[in-house]
Formats: C-alpha cells, sequence, structure tokens
C-alpha cells in the first residue's frame, strides 16, 4: 500500500467515523427501520436459503432486527467471528444466541465455530463498511477481513456492503488488494454496481 493511499484511507475513515457519531439518536432509530426494510427487499429479490451477515456495533447502520427478522423466517445466517491470523470464523445465527465482545471490541456470536470457507455455503454476503463509490469499490476500517475473504472466494455470491446514504462516494482510495462489492444498501435505496466482480 502506498503511503498516499495509506494516508488518504486513514482520512476518510477519521472523517466518517465522526460524522457517524454526530447523528441523532432519531436519525439513527429511523435509518435502522428503513434499513432493515431494504436488507429485507435484497434477500427476498435474491431467494436466499443462506446468508452472511455482521453484527452491527452502535455506531454502523444497524443490522441487528434484520439479521433476528431473518433467523426467524428460516433463512440460515452466518455471522463472523474475528480470528488473530487476519480470517474470518462464522458461527449460525440462532433466535436466543448468546453475543459476546471479540477482537477489536467487535459484537460476535457465542457457539460452534464452522471455520472460514463455511461462507461458501452462503447466497448472499451483506458486509460492513466505512463507505463505497459508485464503481462498487468498497472502503473498509482497515483491518483486511472483508478483503481476504471476498478475495479467497472460488464463486464468490453477490457482496453487498452496508452504508448510510451520505457514504455512496464518487470515488474512495483503493489499493490493489481491496475487493470491490456487487452493491451497496443504504437506509433509502439498493445499488448494484454494473462494473462490480462479483
Amino acid at each position: 500500500m502506498s503511503d498516499t493511499t495509506d494516508d488518504a484511507k486513514r482520512a476518510l475513515r477519521a472523517e466518517l467515523r465522526e460524522r457517524r457519531q454526530l447523528l441523532s439518536a432519531h436519525a439513527v432509530e429511523s435509518a435502522a427501520d428503513q434499513l432493515h426494510a431494504r436488507l429485507d427487499e435484497l434477500v427476498a429479490r435474491h431467494d436466499v436459503a443462506a446468508i452472511s451477515c455482521f453484527l452491527s456495533t452502535p455506531f454502523e447502520p444497524s443490522t441487528r432486527a434484520f439479521v433476528e427478522g431473518a433467523v426467524a423466517r428460516g433463512i440460515r445466517v452466518l455471522l463472523p467471528v474475528t480470528r488473530a491470523d487476519g480470517l474470518l470464523d462464522w458461527a449460525v445465527a440462532t433466535e436466543d444466541g448468546d453475543i459476546s465482545e471479540g477482537l477489536f471490541g467487535l459484537p460476535e456470536p457465542v457457539g460452534e465455530l464452522l471455520g472460514p470457507i463455511a461462507v461458501g455455503d452462503v447466497d448472499l454476503m451483506i458486509v460492513p463498511a466505512a463507505a463505497v463509490d459508485r464503481t462498487g469499490m468498497r472502503l473498509g476500517w482497515g483491518r483486511g477481513y472483508f478483503d481476504k475473504t471476498i478475495g479467497s472466494m472460488e464463486g464468490c455470491p453477490p457482496v453487498y456492503a452496508v452504508v448510510y446514504d451520505s457514504e455512496v462516494l464518487d470515488e474512495v482510495p483503493a489499493d490493489l488488494h481491496d475487493q470491490p462489492v456487487t452493491g451497496a444498501v443504504t437506509p433509502t435505496r439498493i445499488l448494484d454496481f454494473a462494473t462490480a466482480a462479483s
């Protein structure tokens, strides 16, 4: 990674993190309700039996109600569990599943770990992001877990990043190892990026 790109990513992440922290409680709650509806639309459009998603932190667009609803409807939902080696393990979300604090303070399921390749069986991946651009390039939070996962998958399913509407940008700084996404889900819309590899 070039120093210039690294600096640009760091500065943009800091700006986006600050913007999220300034959102009012009402704006966050309203966005969560809208996002739940958009994610349900996405799942219906792709006619899925199994998906991967993530448990949102308080400063991310909320995926919690969506995950609970998907599990209640009988969709198999795999949730990521971070590992020290930079890979993701996966665990199945359950209606009464315990959540603990994983590496980096992220909320993660407590349960049987299925290993990194378990995600190869899902029909759709829903991933966190700091921002996406209109070509489908995703800016993550800098640890590379999802880039590694997406980049290593054979026959990768559609991948959608979850962001707020203001985080769909004209361009985000990117390196060779950064992986594009198929689309983005915001509180108000589902975007599909024609040029993204899936």
